[in-house]
């Protein structure tokens, strides 16, 4: 217990919230008009900051850089005009004049600063089609057809890749798929636990992106992280006896935390989240095969991680008929980045305990421990920006 708690300290002290799941993204929308294009283009504050500016008291310097690498060519643009954010995000808008039909649109933002970053293009064509492309560093270039024909979006294979990539860089969704994994004893129990998770992210993914519920972001990165910590001092709990102490320690910090420091997440919810936390514990004491009661947290669980995995395609903001294809490949790609994750985590558990009997246990132990610090710190900085 000693060492569990000296590696979540440690691990709270040299975290940094950018290892969340959240990535640099940005998105405009383009509409082009007889004589070229009005270009809106939204970017959030903190992604604004890791250009050096400050997005409150320099938004026209932002507004510059914003245009400077976000180019639609081979069009002259109008001097930019932005302004401080708004509910997080940086909105620069500006004019360009040409044919737009005959330009491409090319975007070089913050690729010296985030190479990773990701940009959303939505172009309204001048009979009200729309059609959007993913903008990355090695396809930073999307050309408008001739004449007005519709130019070629982002494809269904597209979408299935930025759902792999979502994954493959979403280290709060792995960190909670492998603190599930860590304590399973079965092929069967894994895939009962994966299966439930993949169902319950699915259901809140579709409903999020088709505008049937809007929730918080910033409570949902919260509760993402909340749930990291939960199931991963879980498996510290159950190997190391169950004792009623703790479970009613982490309770009762919940129903301080809910009256003494409000923050991201209502009091209600927390003090629910404290009632859940006892309960389940309670029942988790009293059962001798605790793996179906984990199949109901990770589907509980699943629904909050489908609304951090919705962010992405919620903020495109795309019509129908587009939306329908871009919501499935996506949600097709993060089942495929979680299965082969999964696949690879319990193929090396497996082959851990054959090499060395007893050495599961261990690596259990200090695996949560980690899990649980990175779980807590996205639970307090994401909460309570601390």
């Amino acid at each position: 217990m000693i060492r569990a708690a000296l590696a979540v300290v440690a691990l709270v002290g040299v975290s940094d919230p950018a290892f969340g799941h959240g990535r640099s993204v940005s998105y405009s929308n383009v509409t082009l008009t007889a004589t070229g294009a009005r270009v809106e283009l939204r970017v959030s504050a903190l992604d604004a900051t890791l250009t050096g500016l400050d997005p409150w008291q320099d938004a026209g310097a932002l507004a510059a850089y914003a245009a400077a690498r976000l180019v639609v060519r081979p069009c002259t643009a109008a001097a930019p005009r932005g302004g401080p954010p708004r509910d997080g995000m940086v909105l620069v808008t500006w004019d360009v004049t040409c044919d737009a039909r005959a330009a491409e649109i090319v975007s070089h933002l913050f690729t010296d600063v985030a190479p990773s970053h990701l940009h959303f293009a939505r172009v309204t064509m001048a009979d009200g089609t729309v059609t959007e492309r993913v903008l990355a560093t090695g396809d930073a270039r999307w050309t408008l057809t001739q004449a007005a024909a519709v130019p070629a979006g982002s494809s269904f294979f597209d979408y299935v890749g930025l759902g792999i990539e979502h994954i493959r860089t979403g280290y709060d969704h792995l960190a909670f798929v492998l603190a599930l994994l860590l304590l399973a004893g079965s092929l069967a129990e894994v895939a009962t636990i994966v299966s439930a998770f993949t169902v319950a992210h699915s259901v809140t993914l579709a409903t999020a992106v088709l505008g049937v519920v809007h929730p918080s972001p910033a409570a949902v990165e919260a509760l993402i992280g909340f749930s990291i910590a939960l199931v991963a001092f879980e498996n510290g709990w159950l190997l190391g006896g169950r004792d009623r102490a703790s479970r009613w320690l982490v309770s009762g910090l919940l129903v301080v935390t809910a009256l003494a420091f409000p923050g991201a997440i209502a009091p209600a919810t927390l003090l629910g989240l404290a009632l859940f936390t006892a309960c389940h514990l309670a029942l988790l004491a009293r059962s001798a095969r605790p793996a179906g009661l984990r199949a109901l947290v990770a589907f509980g669980f699943g629904l909050v991680h489908g609304f951090g995995f919705a962010g992405v395609l919620a903020e495109m903001a795309l019509p129908r008929a587009r939306l329908v294809p871009a919501l499935v490949g996506f949600n097709v790609g993060v089942e495929v980045g979680q299965l082969a994750v999964v696949t690879l985590g319990w193929a090396a558990l497996v082959t851990l305990e054959r090499l060395a009997p007893g050495g599961r246990r261990p690596v259990a132990e200090a695996g949560s421990a980690v899990v649980c610090g990175l779980g807590l710190y996205w639970f307090i900085v994401r909460g309570w920006g601390a």
